[in-house]
């Protein structure tokens, strides 16, 4: 089955948002063990930064995926 463009974004945008959550949380908890003691709005941003990275990462390798397996396969 090959999947539509708009699905591979819904995919690759729910996929960023909960690991942005995920990350979020891993960072408020994480970074002090590390003596980082950034304020809410900038583990915020660090976030948001990888998001944008993750969402772009994620969408290219599905329309990859899929323009791999869409092609028909030649035999040798």
């Amino acid at each position: 089955m090959i999947q539509s463009r708009c699905m591979s974004l819904v995919e690759a945008v729910t996929n960023v948002a909960v690991g942005y959550a995920l990350a979020l949380a891993t960072q408020i908890v994480v970074f002090p063990w590390f003596g980082l003691h950034p304020s809410l709005g900038e583990n915020l941003a660090i976030g948001a930064i990888f998001v944008g990275i993750s969402l772009l990462r994620s969408y290219t390798l599905r329309r990859l995926f899929e323009r791999w397996c869409s092609r028909p396969h030649r035999r040798r």
